[in-house]
């Protein structure tokens, strides 16, 4: 299959071409998205009014981001807002000037320290329907607490909504910052909300990469050379990990969990190396001169793993299966530097950052059976390091478009780039797949 695939030749696509064919893989091409209304919560409190404005706001936020519904302006909504279901008056959210498909509502309690929210979405199309999302949340009276409540609810539409792919709000984003005066290991909350460090080694740490049950995080750590480090979100903290000899960096962990692909300088060039993901078993893959970096493991499929090798000379991306047989090079029109391979959860898109000729470093999609390559970042910084979030219709990516190393969100084709970090440099974004 592979050794078919390097027969088609790798073309840039038309924009409006390049535009179908994303959205038609990302999810992000129906042209009548729903239109969805989100009433204020109610408060039954005065104590309970900045916390009902919280989660409205972060609900709202959450749904605006997602890529496939359309968010009805606050501004023309009705002076009567329900609260709970027998308030809800389904001709007020139809009107034209509104013109709703659904209207999520609801109210929070609290009491004893903790809060109530009850939430609804009903559509009100359909009068006589039962609501498309009922639910009741409890929990500790925090903003933080809140907004955990405001992300899970805003997930459960989106996963009604877009036909039972789960939303991404509820997800993290780790990556790297120097703010701390190291280069540590640090997450946040998908919308750049509640950043915070893991890792306390006051030395330099890369690469964090996210197991696919979200319970562990290997990265490349210096002490005082490279090797492959494991941080357990369980334990919280750096757990115990075995040791090779030369530089080892780069890990990516296969969709099961069980194995990890990093790169190894162990018998001489760094190669390509897999291993179990307690360590144990290394088996090298990769047999060429030059340097073989960056693997990056097909989420969907399991048996490829695109990565980047300098053994023609420049850094190029090559595919090969996950046992390191039958390699081949994704080449290029125009050459250039190519780096940092992503895989879409759809195992059909790969994402990479490429420095063509004369030009500055950018983000780019290739659709592995065409070849087709579309550009989604330009003229706005260097852009580097895309991740994919699990939902395949957002990138997390590294730009320097502010003025300095910051992480930034976008839509997969490259529309409503979002800053989400802003304190000190910040890089190597890798969004968890949960």
């Amino acid at each position: 299959m592979l050794t078919l695939l390097t027969l088609i030749p790798l073309l840039f696509c038309s924009s409006s071409f390049a535009q179908d064919w994303i959205k038609a893989q990302t999810g992000l091409g129906a042209e009548n998205k729903p239109r969805i209304a989100v009433a204020d919560f109610a408060a039954r409190q005065d104590a309970t009014k900045s916390h009902s404005a919280l989660f409205t706001q972060v609900v709202r936020d959450d749904l605006s981001y997602s890529g496939i519904v359309d968010l009805v302006s606050p501004s023309f909504y009705p002076t009567q807002q329900p609260s709970v279901p027998s308030e809800l008056r389904y001709m007020d959210w139809t009107a034209s000037q509104l013109n709703s498909q659904y209207v999520a509502f609801g109210n929070l309690s609290e009491a004893n320290s903790e809060v109530a929210i009850q939430a609804w979405m009903f559509d009100v199309t359909n009068p006589s329907s039962q609501p498309v999302v009922g639910k009741v949340y409890r929990g500790a009276a925090t903003d933080d607490q809140v907004r955990i409540f405001a992300h899970q609810f805003a997930d459960e539409i989106i996963m009604k909504l877009s036909g039972g792919t789960p939303g991404i709000a509820s997800t993290h984003i780790a990556f790297v910052s120097a703010r701390s005066g190291h280069k540590e290991i640090w997450i946040m909350d998908y919308d750049g909300a509640n950043q915070h460090q893991l890792t306390h080694l006051n030395g330099i740490a890369l690469t964090p990469r996210w197991s696919p049950d979200a319970s562990r995080i290997a990265f490349t750590c210096y002490n005082p050379t490279p090797e492959i480090c494991m941080y357990s979100l369980d334990a919280n903290k750096v757990v115990a990990f075995p040791k090779f000899r030369g530089t080892n960096s780069a890990p990516t962990w296969s969709p099961d969990g069980m194995q990890i692909i990093f790169s190894s300088s162990m018998n001489g060039n760094p190669e390509l190396y897999s291993i179990d993901s307690n360590g144990g078993r290394p088996k090298r893959l990769t047999y060429e001169h030059g340097a073989s970096t960056s693997p990056s493991w097909n989420p969907k499929t399991g048996q490829t793993v695109a990565f980047v090798s300098d053994r023609s000379g420049i850094p190029k991306l090559y595919m090969m299966n996950s046992d390191g047989t039958n390699t081949v090079a994704l080449d290029v029109p125009d050459k250039g530097y190519l780096i940092d391979p992503a895989w879409s959860p759809n195992g059909q898109i790969l994402a990479f950052s490429w420095r063509r000729p004369d030009d500055n470093y950018d983000l780019y999609l290739m659709d592995i059976g065409s070849r087709n390559i579309v550009q989604i970042t330009r003229n706005a910084g260097r852009n580097e390091r895309p991740s994919w979030a699990p939902d395949g219709r957002h990138l997390v990516f590294e730009s320097t478009r502010s003025g300095t190393r910051q992480i930034w969100s976008m839509l997969a084709d490259g529309s409503e780039a979002r800053q989400l970090t802003t304190s000190g440099h910040n890089e190597s974004p890798n969004w968890s797949i949960r």
